[in-house]
């Protein structure tokens, strides 16, 4: 049986959308990748870490955030693995980073480098990178301050993301062709959007493995 790997942040980690600091429900037992790796009936890891970046150690909540960090430990830790998807960028977006989208997309090239390199890839037997770009963050509710213009920075982002992995010729979907963020908190997604998710992917892998 397969293994799949999911590496990302929040959305990954299925965190539901943030009403209350204080009382913060707890995360979506149907989380995206739950949902994709049952369509598939595959092996599911998961890694995803709330506040997570691409390359940001993050002043606020550690320098733990930095994906490169996460991803190098992820790739030791377990396997071995036949699939790897990697959805950051969102807390990339954060206004504390200022960070432009092309230096958000040097940041997921960074970790095609990882996945890519010859140790890793020998370490697993081989295993296909997909890069999923994050639907477009948006200016709502207590994360607003956050993320303020975001929603206008994602648009670059997602197709930076999209140039990389075909000048890379690794795998690409757009969430944010399938849902959107929550209408509560702007970042994170509702259980409906967790559920459509999960299954496009899905879907998507099972189309892409078609045509190998």
């Amino acid at each position: 049986m397969p293994t799949i790997l999911c590496f990302g942040d929040s959305n990954t980690h299925g965190l539901a959308p943030i009403v209350d600091f204080e009382n913060q429900d707890p995360r979506y037992a149907r989380r995206w990748p739950v949902v994709m790796a049952e369509m598939l009936a595959w092996d599911l890891v998961e890694e995803g870490l709330p506040g997570r970046t691409f390359q940001f150690p993050c002043p606020i909540m550690g320098p733990h955030m930095d994906g490169r960090i996460g991803l190098f430990m992820a790739l030791e830790s377990h396997g071995p693995i036949d699939a790897v998807t990697i959805m950051l960028g969102t807390n990339d977006q954060k206004v504390h980073f200022d960070a432009s989208p092309a230096e958000i997309v040097a940041g997921a090239s960074l970790l095609i480098d990882v996945c890519m390199s010859d140790e890793m890839q020998a370490r697993h037997g081989g295993f296909e990178p997909i890069l999923i770009a994050p639907p477009a963050p948006a200016e709502r509710g207590l994360l607003a301050d956050e993320f303020v213009g975001a929603n206008t920075k994602a648009e670059q982002v997602t197709e930076g993301l999209r140039d990389l992995a075909l000048a890379r010729d690794v795998t690409f979907f757009n969430a944010g062709s399938v849902i959107e963020t929550s209408q509560t908190d702007g970042i994170h997604f509702d259980e409906a959007a967790h559920e459509i998710l999960g299954k496009a992917i899905a879907q998507f892998i099972i189309d892409e493995t078609a045509t190998e």
